[in-house]
């Protein structure tokens, strides 16, 4: 199953040293592995633990996510606008896996 996040950001033209908000959801269940199946047996934790935002290939912003994270994940920044180019979001899960989701900026 392909998972398409919803990524807006307030400004898709920004003058240089401007700061663009970021909001972005994504789909995923998330568990923590402390909960059990009908059957007694532990549910494998599978959480999305690790977030990055880049610009123009430039890490701009972040995160680690712990067992707490809640189901389908929003998150909102801001980051300073300094060049055009892909915004690009990613989420890895602990098996690995990876959701990307991507917006263009264009700074004057």
């Amino acid at each position: 199953m392909s998972v398409k996040p919803r990524i807006r950001l307030d400004k898709k033209e920004a003058k240089k040293g401007d700061l663009v908000e970021v909001k972005a959801l994504v789909q995923h269940t998330m568990e923590t592995g402390q909960r059990k199946d009908s059957s007694g047996n532990t549910i494998p934790r599978k959480i999305l633990n690790k977030f990055s935002c880049t610009v123009n290939g430039k890490e701009v912003f972040a995160a680690d996510f712990e067992p707490s994270i809640s189901a389908n994940p929003y998150i909102q920044f801001k980051f300073k606008a300094t060049e055009s180019g892909p915004v690009v979001l990613t989420w890895i899960d602990d098996d690995g896996s990876k959701i990307v989701g991507e917006e263009k900026i264009t700074v004057t």
